[in-house]
């Protein structure tokens, strides 16, 4: 099942924080193939979705940025910044208690 868009855009940065702390440094591909294979294909991320979200949590000062040469590209690297840490564990735990409210608001079962 494809999530609704709306949904995954708003959890998007939360989702991009989540894998640079996982994983580290990560470059664009590398975060959609990551998505894709963690959510058994069910989220596709887009070019168009993904960079946006990246810029936004650039210009917020929760990532960082770096450039390295790869063969003969040049690849863009993401870290989060000493900020982006603090803001994932922030963001994680509202998500955590979102799910939790619409679970009992709604009286979703976890095992849907």
């Amino acid at each position: 099942m494809q999530p609704n868009s709306e949904l995954l855009r708003g959890s998007l940065g939360t989702i991009l924080l989540n894998l640079l702390a996982e994983n580290g440094k990560m470059y664009g591909y590398e975060m959609i193939r990551k998505v894709k294979e963690a959510s058994g294909s069910s989220i596709i991320l887009k070019e168009g979705a993904l960079y946006p979200a990246l810029h936004k949590l650039e210009a917020n000062g929760l990532v960082a940025v770096s450039i390295e040469n790869i063969g003969n590209r040049n690849r863009k690297y993401y870290t989060l910044t000493k900020t982006g840490k603090s803001e994932t564990k922030v963001k994680l735990w509202e998500i955590a208690g979102f799910i939790e409210q619409m679970q009992q608001l709604l009286k979703l079962k976890t095992a849907l």
